[in-house]
């Protein structure tokens, strides 16, 4: 086996790399870059899933970041355990080569409960008087406290929230480092996310991109030195590309117009009632899985999303079938929206009567993604001042609600999902790699399982 290292720079495209990124340019002139045609639905946990088994979403089941299971009538968004991921994965079937061969996850999502040999993820701790503490999940178990006292506490604000940015990806590569030293896996997979913050806020083309790129290129050259330092083959992946967007489309306040979902009020505030409801939308960035409680209102539920504006697509019946999409976590349709727009989670008619966690960074409660979180409120006045208060309620033991999110989906200036029309905003992979594709080939999503077994094997550009 050939020791390798795949780093997947979230959001990384074609368009991306050039004078802002020198390091990453450079790596790619001396070795072949491949377009990816992006895993569909084109979101973190489907891409990565798709990558290390090799299935579409019919085999693997990770239908999106999120989804509502029937069973329990509740969503389900952000879940660690690795047995959601249904089929054999990477690790696993190049072990079955290899009975010495070990593997490193390191922030790859379903990162819980692997097969994998070593991984680490976050995972705050909930202790019951409603604290949040942050924290990460190790296996081995002990690698835990070794490792944040080596490298002090993984920054979490800064790995999702407004405070995002780029010592999470510092910290997450020193971590990666941190597991090559100490056991020198054969494989080592490493989540780097720090450009998915800045695309999102801002959109592809905003300035304020320039020095995010400049700061993950940076981060990436001292990986590339470091690990080839160790004779570690150095593979550059990314799961989607980012591409501006300017209009939220409100599927689920649609639907309440109709009369199709149950809102119960708590304690003053509105709550989405989904296993009550007749039709609902979970929604993920520019795709939104529609769940249908009655299915007699399926003709009337497709007509009304197609003829949404900023809805591009709707899949649905047989088409399911086809783009092996049919999965019992899937909805009964699945709306894309168009290239400008994306879906919004948002129910409630009335601000006031918002959830106390739709103003909050609440990845867990919400009934889909909300990329919203990456911003503070702008109309708060004193936000430094109204911040320190809340952690000091917090240190000394008393609740608080971090209720510093705006409810203005419009500032929204990127999203992912959809398939783009433009290859360069394709993912890719570089990497010593035995494809010669020209200029208008690609490879599909799937097929990078193929050609990491056949790196980590061995069976690279080098060896034609």
């Amino acid at each position: 086996m050939q020791r390798s290292v795949v780093l997947n720079i979230v959001g990384l495209t074609g368009r991306h790399i050039g004078a802002n990124t020198p390091n990453i340019a450079a790596y790619m002139v001396a070795m072949p870059e491949i377009v990816i045609k992006p895993a569909f639905p084109a979101l973190t946990c489907t891409a990565q899933a798709t990558y290390l088994t090799g299935n579409s979403v019919s085999g693997h089941g990770i239908v999106a970041n999120g989804w509502y299971s029937r069973q329990l009538a509740e969503h389900q968004f952000w879940k660690q355990s690795n047995h959601l991921v249904e089929g054999p994965k990477l690790w696993e079937v190049l072990k079955e080569s290899d009975p010495d061969f070990t593997c490193a996850k390191v922030f790859w999502w379903y990162n819980m409960y692997s097969s994998a040999d070593f991984s680490i993820t976050p995972r705050p701790i909930y202790p019951p008087d409603g604290r949040k503490v942050f924290d990460v999940y190790t296996n081995p178990m002990g690698m835990r406290e070794e490792i944040k006292a080596d490298l002090g506490p993984f920054p979490f604000p800064s790995f999702w929230g407004p405070n995002s940015g780029i010592k999470s990806t510092q910290w997450i590569a020193k971590s990666a480092k941190w597991i090559e030293r100490k056991n020198s896996p054969s494989l080592s997979l490493v989540y780097l996310p720090h450009l998915d913050y800045c695309l999102q806020k801002f959109g592809p083309d905003h300035p304020e991109v320039a020095k995010e790129l400049k700061a993950i290129d940076g981060v990436f050259k001292d990986l590339l030195d470091f690990y080839v330092s160790r004779d570690v083959k150095v593979v550059v992946l990314s799961e989607y590309g980012i591409t501006p967007v300017n209009k939220p489309v409100h599927l689920n306040r649609i639907f309440r117009g109709k009369g199709w979902l149950t809102i119960k009020d708590e304690l003053g505030k509105e709550m989405i009632d989904l296993g009550a409801s007749k039709a609902f939308a979970i929604a993920d960035h520019q795709v939104a899985h529609i769940y249908l409680n009655d299915a007699s209102l399926h003709d009337e539920v497709l007509e009304v999303v197609r003829s949404t504006e900023g809805v591009g697509q709707v899949i649905s019946g047989v088409e399911l079938d086809q783009l092996e999409l049919r999965h019992d976590r899937a909805g009964d349709m699945i709306a894309v929206s168009d290239e400008s727009s994306w879906f919004t989670y948002y129910f409630w008619e009335d601000d006031q009567l918002a959830p106390d966690y739709a103003r909050c960074v609440d990845i867990h409660r919400k009934p889909g993604y909300d990329p919203v979180e990456l911003f503070f409120d702008p109309e708060i006045k004193f936000k430094l001042l109204k911040l320190a208060m809340k952690f000091s309620r917090k240190k000394l033991g008393f609740r608080y609600l971090m209720d510093l999110i705006p409810l203005k989906a419009e500032m929204i200036g990127g999203s992912h999902g959809r398939i783009p029309e433009s290859k360069d905003d394709w993912p890719i992979l570089i990497g010593d790699f035995p494809e010669k594709l020209s200029e208008d080939e690609f490879v599909e999503a799937r097929d990078v399982f193929h050609l990491l077994v056949q790196h980590c094997q061995a069976k690279t550009l080098s060896d034609t």
